[in-house]
């Protein structure tokens, strides 16, 4: 019931490009409903009216899946750590600080290191499909990610280009 569509729509849409935490809130309290949103993807669904201590409960039991899932809190590359649970990254030893947006390029390369990703998927994964060609965008990303976690800046470390492809992480 959204003035431009249907939940059910945009949760499909979502899980298609996205795995974050989808939690259905609606007035509808039909059980077709609520199973169409849960093969759609979502994680939960919750009918209004709802208490507040509810709805936060299946918050954390959510996120403590998640949270779990999850395959490695830390990472230690060549002096660069990058710690997933705490949004930080130290190199050599002292703090980088990163944008929301440079931060969650740099987990999405590292947690598929060593693997080629290509611009599509990472301009997909980290703004959205609308953003899939937008490789100026990405490449100004990855520029600035590079000037503050590179020692070198011609010789790259950390975040590789492969040519025609996209980026790497190399580990």
């Amino acid at each position: 019931m959204l003035p431009d569509g249907s939940g059910v729509d945009l949760c499909a849409e979502l899980r298609s490009w996205s795995t974050m935490p989808i939690i259905v809130l609606s007035a509808l309290d039909e059980e077709e409903q609520k199973v169409k949103a849960l093969r759609a993807g979502a994680d939960d669904y919750l009918t209004k009216p709802f208490a507040a201590r509810e709805l936060l409960a299946r918050l954390g039991a959510i996120f403590r899946r998640v949270t779990t899932n999850s395959e490695e809190v830390t990472l230690t590359v060549n002096g660069l750590e990058i710690n997933f649970a705490a949004h930080r990254v130290l190199h050599n030893g002292r703090e980088v600080n990163l944008t929301p947006i440079e931060f969650e390029l740099l987990c999405s390369l590292a947690r598929n290191r060593g693997r080629p990703m290509t611009s599509r998927v990472l301009l997909t994964e980290i703004w959205g499909p609308a953003y899939a060609d937008d490789t100026p965008l990405l490449r100004t990303h990855i520029a600035n990610l590079r000037r503050k976690i590179e020692d070198h800046a011609t010789r790259w470390r950390y975040v590789l280009t492969e040519a025609g492809v996209g980026y790497r992480f190399c580990d």
